[in-house]
């Protein structure tokens, strides 16, 4: 084999083709990587990482980029390189295979495998030389091929060891089910793992997490415990005025590698970004924070402004490193902001934490955590000088871009911009969340060999992937439904329900719930399926959601009955990886507290709109609204079946389990049903 071979070049994945000029052999992943390793009878050495990641950047440089490393891993292995954002299936298998070897996951991962695919052993960043407690990768490919070439069996019997401990877990069931009551404990056994002083939870990184702080808020929704509610807010109070949030550009970065909420790593991920809006706004709708109003708009006009892909979708993310260097593009010296605001310069100085010293590496993160509490007034005055500040910064060579569009992640964007959108009463943002979603539905579909239309998971460069995850269909149901909810229109509606049918039909487990994959996947050693959430929720989880906003619309009791099976098959598991479950949980409150508002009405009239306006003016996360015209009716099964309009103008039902309120015409009224208290 040349010493030229790569096979990346014809990739369109922006991280592969990070790699297409490495000395290394690089297959992508696929049968032919497969075959060369049967072939030539090599172990395979497998690296999964993504653009925006800064260790994998770290790891690049050092190792793959080194002509003696490289000649290493020629002479040894077949190595395959995997966008872990384009085949999130196959960083799915063997994240959890290292987790079965007792090592915490993450990028990059490096995984060595038989010709057949099956792991035999692996960790994720390998320094040059020894260091931080692990061997130089040069030692682990040394002693890993030497172990190949004296005892293949042995390995060949480890490899076997690890994927039946990967497919054969041990499932728990709580004898007597879940419960509400459950919910409102786990809340309070987080209150002992809280971080009073700086937000989130005790200890660094810290990670924004949005579902699970969804989860507390939901539990103060429940209790009124103000304990509870400040828990929240004082943690998303520290995340936005943070050095995790770009002040100038708008947009929250992955996380905090500090206890304060200062330095992060700086790539800007998109799953983030919209699951922090969407928290934002539910919170926002209770307390109409103006700082959680400001950070909103913010990274939504961040998002329009730097993040709309060539589909008219979002792009994936943004990298943490520009000119080779971590954050560079981001931070600012003192001498850099003296110049650049000359007189106005002391005062965004001492607002922002700008020091000659700096707070990081010598250098200034920009932020506001020596006094988080949000001065409108003084927000907007600083307005000009961050303006200024933003049109240097782009002059700046920047972060690259990962063009890849991802549906599962622009379905998570679609549900958060209709959400602030009916929280808000924005309609511009709904129009954006709907212009994603025709961007979706038209340019990531393809066509499966039964002639049935699929999402495609990836698009990149002009081309579709023909690859689906459970992920995909079920962030896009979330997304159907609530712009149902928004706009009415009915094609909202049916593809929700055609994407049921779809995941019904190549996604369900006899045993209960969904695999990650399709049963007509062919190219991964086994199928997973999981209730852990990652950076964003779980499938399994979400789709709690998706099924029971769905049954409330439907009445279609196989929806609701295929929730409770998600449940009841994941509970136990969810509690035992609390609190990285939570989403399951999420759902499980909508399952059991659903209030579902049923305005009659024809959409366009001021008073069904001022009625929609109100049911979204509360922060009420397991709200579920149903607008009804003349053409339209309830299903049987739903509470307010039957129920009729007041005095012939629009009116509003609010309904919690089988009863529902007396109708009301009035916003404020309807508002006043829907508290909690009331």
């Amino acid at each position: 084999m040349s010493e030229s071979f790569n096979q990346l070049k014809s990739e369109t994945s922006p991280y592969l083709r990070q790699h297409q000029d490495n000395p290394v052999h690089w297959w992508p992943w696929g049968n032919a990587a497969f075959t060369a390793a049967r072939s030539e009878n090599k172990p395979v050495l497998l690296s999964v990482g993504y653009a925006a990641c800064h260790w994998c950047h770290v790891m690049a440089h050092e190792s793959f980029e080194d002509p003696a490393t490289a000649a290493l891993m020629n002479t040894h292995f077949i190595n395959i390189k995997v966008d872990r954002e384009e085949r999130p299936d196959v960083d799915a298998i063997y994240q959890k295979a290292l987790a079965q070897m007792g090592e915490s996951g993450g990028w990059p991962l490096t995984m060595f495998l038989l010709p057949d695919g099956k792991p035999f052993w692996g960790g994720t960043y390998f320094p040059p030389a020894p260091k931080y407690g692990r061997p130089s990768f040069q030692q682990v490919l040394t002693q890993l091929s030497r172990v190949w070439s004296e005892a293949p069996e042995k390995v060949k019997e480890q490899a076997a060891g690890l994927t039946f401990s990967i497919v054969t877990e041990e499932k728990e069931v709580l004898k007597d089910g879940l419960s509400t009551e459950m919910l409102d404990d786990g809340c309070k056994h987080l209150l002992e793992f809280a971080d009073t002083e700086n937000g989130g939870l005790k200890g660094a990184p810290k990670f924004p997490m949005p579902f699970l702080w969804e989860f507390v808020w939901r539990g103060y929704k429940r209790s009124n415990d103000i304990q509870i509610k400040t828990l929240v807010t004082h943690t998303l109070d520290h995340i936005c005025q943070g050095g995790i949030y770009d002040h100038l550009g708008g947009g929250f970065a992955r996380y905090s590698t500090d206890a304060q909420w200062l330095a992060p790593h700086f790539e800007k991920m998109l799953y983030d970004n919209a699951q922090l809006i969407w928290l934002l706004a539910t919170v926002w709708q209770e307390t109409k924070s103006e700082l959680y109003e400001a950070r909103i708009t913010e990274t939504i006009a961040w998002l329009e402004r730097e993040m709309v892909g060539e589909t008219g979708a979002y792009a994936s993310a943004l990298d943490a490193d520009s000119e080779d260097e971590e954050g560079k593009f981001y931070v600012w010296t003192e001498a850099e902001i003296d110049a650049a605001l000359g007189m106005d310069s002391a005062a965004f100085k001492k607002v922002y934490g700008v020091s000659k010293d700096g707070n990081w590496e010598h250098s200034n993160i920009l932020n506001r955590l020596t006094d988080v509490e949000f001065d409108g007034e003084e927000h907007e005055s600083l307005g000009p000088a961050r303006t200024k500040l933003l049109a240097i910064r782009e002059k700046r060579i920047s972060p690259g871009r990962d063009d890849k569009i991802l549906t599962d992640w622009n379905g998570l964007a679609i549900e958060a911009l209709t959400h602030a959108g009916l929280a808000f009463n924005n309609k511009a943002w709904i129009e954006i969340a709907k212009r994603v979603y025709a961007a979706i539905t038209t340019k990531m579909i393809w066509t499966d060999s039964d002639g049935q239309p699929r999402l495609g998971h990836s698009y990149c460069d002009g081309k579709l992937q023909h690859v689906d995850v459970l992920d995909d269909y079920v962030h896009m149901i979330n997304a159907a439904l609530v712009l149902h909810m928004a706009a009415g229109a009915k094609n909202y509606l049916s593809d929700a329900m055609r994407w049921v049918a779809t995941i019904d039909a190549l996604f369900w487990d006899e045993a209960g719930g969904y695999f990650f994959t399709p049963s007509d996947r062919k190219d991964l050693i086994l199928r997973t399926k999981t209730v852990n959430d990652s950076a964003q929720p779980s499938g399994n989880g979400a789709l709690v959601k998706a099924l029971i906003r769905l049954y409330m619309r439907t009445g279609l009791e196989t929806r609701r009955e295929r929730a409770d099976i998600i449940v009841q098959n994941f509970a136990a598991e969810a509690f035992k990886l609390f609190p990285h479950a939570t989403a399951l949980l999420n759902g499980f409150d909508l399952l059991a507290n659903t209030v579902s508002v049923v305005i009659m009405g024809a959409r366009g009239l001021p008073e069904t709109e001022n009625l929609i306006h109100a049911a979204f003016a509360v922060s009420e996360p397991n709200l579920v609204v149903s607008v009804i015209d003349g053409t339209d009716s309830l299903p049987p099964s739903h509470p307010a079946h039957g129920k009729k309009m007041l005095a012939d103008k629009p009116t509003a039902y609010v309904c919690r389990g089988s009863t529902c309120t007396a109708p009301v015409t009035l916003p404020i009224d309807l508002m006043r049903a829907l508290a909690r208290n009331a």
